[in-house]
């Protein structure tokens, strides 16, 4: 257990870095890969960009903590092998709170994360992304809520039975669409977490199972790591009719430090990127599935190419922030890290650096209100209304 004066400490580091009161809380990050040794426990770690050590010096309060398996095929075997690498990563995700009781808690509203940050301590959120592991079974939303996640996005790089993405799965076989958005599935899933009082992620969606969300759903929602279209043209990014739409939902978009989605990528990067996809037979409209190995392969020179782009800079973070608050206002706009699964940029690479994003935000003069709620306060707004909505 740490003491009163180290728990003092911790506050005062928070303050420091981020604004006197400020209370930061990053809605995605992931998992290292380390935290799937048995004895991982997020105090240290160099490997990842996150640990507790360096979430306290950087000012860092709370973080929404991704419970995640990539897409897959929907065999029988492949769901079980999914589902049983997602009890493993949940089980790490408790373990930071678990065997760091003096430094850790787990949160389950905002009123913990507020509580467990005053109490100077880290506040860890569950959340799901992708979920193909459950198979078509509601039920296990209700399972997974009982074991503490509060904010579920439907998929990441690949369709699924529940909602198309913005990024098919060119290597299992995906085409354009397999859905049309939202699948039967996808619908009813939505009521349900609605009625769980689960807050709906909509980062990664199709356009067409955005747009479906937002119609569905009887609670705000938040996009938990992405950027605007307007100023790099990926799918993955919100156009601004979408951050429309999630401003007359009340929602929120949590600007994301992801480089390829701040600053365009290089001409030859996409030449590589296109020779590449040419040479396994991927084409947007789909193509024969690639085998373990020639997937394995593909994604290895895919990451080789793409890494060489260099880094985005806090700058071009807050320039995304800047655009999205000039459309849609401060009150529907966030700060997301996506560490560990691709995130950082110049100034901002781990949980310490922290302070670099609110400088830049200072020098920009947004306020100390207006940091408030870039850093937490939207967020742990639309939570709450998500709760508000929910059905007894």
């Amino acid at each position: 257990m740490i003491g009163r004066s180290l728990l003092l400490a911790c506050i005062a580091l928070s303050a420091s870095s981020a604004g006197a009161q400020t209370l930061t809380l990053d809605p995605h990050l992931d998992l290292p890969k380390s935290a799937a040794a048995p004895d991982w426990n997020g105090l240290h770690d160099a490997t990842s960009q996150f640990d507790l050590e360096r979430a306290r010096s950087g000012g860092l309060n709370a973080a929404a903590i991704a419970l995640f398996v990539p897409q897959g095929t929907r065999d029988a075997a492949s769901l079980a092998k999914a589902e049983a690498e997602l009890r493993v990563h949940d089980a790490a995700i408790h373990a930071i709170a678990d065997r760091n009781p003096g430094l850790a808690a787990l949160a389950l509203s905002p009123a913990d994360v507020r509580a467990i940050a005053a109490s100077g301590r880290f506040a860890v959120i569950e959340s799901l992304l992708n979920t193909w592991p459950l198979g078509d079974d509601l039920d296990a939303f209700d399972k997974w809520y009982a074991r503490g996640v509060r904010i579920v996005g439907f998929v990441h790089a690949g369709h699924n039975q529940f909602a198309d993405s913005s990024r098919p799965a060119l290597a299992l076989g995906d085409g354009p669409t397999l859905n049309g958005g939202l699948s039967a599935l996808g619908k009813r899933a939505v009521a349900r977490l609605n009625d769980l009082g689960i807050l709906i992620d909509v980062s990664q969606l199709s356009d067409a199972a955005f747009d479906q969300v937002l119609q569905l759903s009887r609670a705000p929602v938040i996009a938990t790591h992405s950027d605007v279209r307007a100023i790099v043209g990926n799918s993955r990014n919100l156009t601004d009719a979408q951050l429309d739409a999630l401003k007359a939902n009340g929602g929120v978009i949590a600007i994301n430090a992801f480089s390829a989605y701040l600053r365009p990528r290089s001409a030859q990067t996409l030449d590589g990127v296109a020779a590449l996809q040419r040479e396994f037979g991927l084409g947007k409209d789909g193509g024969a599935p690639l085998s373990a190995s020639r997937q394995a392969e593909y994604d290895r020179r895919y990451h080789d190419i793409v890494g060489r782009e260099p880094k985005a800079t806090v700058g071009e973070l807050v320039d995304a922030v800047d655009y999205a608050v000039r459309r849609i206002g401060v009150d529907h706009v966030a700060l997301s890290s996506d560490f560990n699964h691709g995130g950082g940029v110049e100034g901002w690479n781990n949980v310490a650096e922290l302070g670099s994003v609110t400088a830049e935000l200072r020098r920009r003069g947004y306020s100390a209100a207006d940091i408030d709620k870039l850093w937490s306060g939207n967020v742990l707004r639309v939570w709450q209304k998500a709760i508000d909505a929910r059905r007894s």
